[in-house]
């Protein structure tokens, strides 16, 4: 069962006027035993794969089980930061709660292409009955020399293929705008110069959070002074904040979770750590830190184990018999100091002690028919 808001809303960075104002239908087949109480809230996003996105809120009942055994297979860039291995934990523990099979790969980087190639022909050729496939490149599927035969699912990163129509995650132009924003809104008046500490450049979402930071500052007194790429990698970053302070000092520092990471153990070695203000594009343990501690000003949270949860339940509906389901995943919070709490917090983070799990095995009971 869904529930829709009667009103359907738009993202503050939408241009209402460039899309029609048509009301959205998804119908979602439930398990009727599933708790009442049990509902996830999402946003449906139209049109499918675009940059401006009409958006509805609605409420989802998750699945209470699978109707067979199906074994999926996941393939991720890779697992060296806190938001893959969130994503690795929705998947694994929404996998075991409804008793299907789960094996995942990584590619090491998002410069890891031809792995992931051989990944993908891997789970297209073994006895896998779909793929949530996270990919390094938008493209991939257009290098890809094998037949499509499964179902195939984009997971958080957008995939450009005629033969993929359900992509689990959140809109990355609006992750970027949401901290353009935060920036925006606290410097109305002065000048203040922003560098840039992004991912891989024109890899994973980095294109569109830097569009939509881009976006968000417009109208305001804020320059963005400096654009530095790089993995997802401490030490890279900190080479990075070692160039970037000899050049100049900016007001605020914008970057991925892993840049905002090395940035406060950098700033923390220096005479004035305060004078230059940290926001993070996601949400990670050290940022989390960061923001209790006032040492980050602002990060956007995409609740990335829902989004995990959220895959595995919807590849399996799908493989039940389900429509695609378009664009769809968690709504994007802003947290700042003021208002982070804990307890709401469950969908975003993996507990700290949890290890990335690569394989979940099913139940030993025989399929349903």
């Amino acid at each position: 069962m869904v529930k829709h808001n009667k009103s359907p809303f738009f993202s503050t960075f939408s241009l209402s006027s460039c899309l029609p104002c048509l009301a959205l239908s998804v119908c979602l087949a439930i398990s009727t035993n599933t708790p009442a109480a049990e509902t996830w809230s999402l946003e449906q996003r139209t049109p499918y794969n675009a940059k401006l996105q009409r958006v509805e809120a609605l409420s989802y009942r998750p699945l209470s089980a699978a109707k067979r055994r199906w074994r999926l297979c996941a393939l991720v860039p890779h697992l060296k930061d806190a938001y893959w291995i969130g994503i690795d934990y929705g998947l694994v523990t929404r996998a075991q709660t409804l008793g299907v099979a789960l094996e995942l790969f990584e590619a090491g980087s998002y410069y890891g292409k031809t792995k992931q190639l051989e990944q993908l022909e891997h789970c297209m050729t073994a006895d896998f009955d779909a793929i949530l496939l996270g990919t390094v490149d938008p493209e991939l599927l257009k290098q890809y020399q094998g037949q499509i035969s499964k179902p195939m699912l984009a997971l958080v990163n957008r995939l450009d293929s005629p033969l993929v129509s359900t992509r689990i995650g959140v809109n990355w132009y609006q992750m970027g705008w949401h901290a353009g924003y935060f920036i925006h809104r606290a410097e109305t008046e002065k000048p203040a110069k922003l560098a840039l500490l992004l991912g891989p450049e024109k890899l994973g979402g980095s294109t569109w959070v830097e569009q939509g930071i881009t976006a968000a500052l417009k109208g305001s007194p804020v320059t963005i002074s400096s654009n530095r790429h790089a993995d997802n990698n401490r030490d890279l970053y900190r080479d990075q904040l070692h160039h970037l302070l000899k050049d100049h000092r900016p007001d605020y520092i914008l970057g991925s979770a892993v840049a905002i990471e090395a940035a406060i153990g950098t700033l923390a070695q220096q005479a004035t750590p305060q004078d230059i203000a940290l926001v993070s594009s996601y949400l990670s343990p050290a940022t989390l830190r960061g923001l209790y501690r006032h040492r980050v000003a602002f990060s956007s949270d995409d609740q990335v184990v829902l989004q995990g949860k959220l895959a595995i339940d919807v590849v399996v509906r799908e493989l039940e018999g389900a429509a695609p389901f378009g664009d769809i995943g968690p709504r994007i919070k802003g947290l700042t100091p003021e208002n982070i709490k804990m307890k709401q917090l469950k969908d975003s983070l993996a507990p700290a002690d949890f290890y990335p799990i690569y394989r979940v095995d099913a139940p030993g009971a025989s399929p349903q028919p």
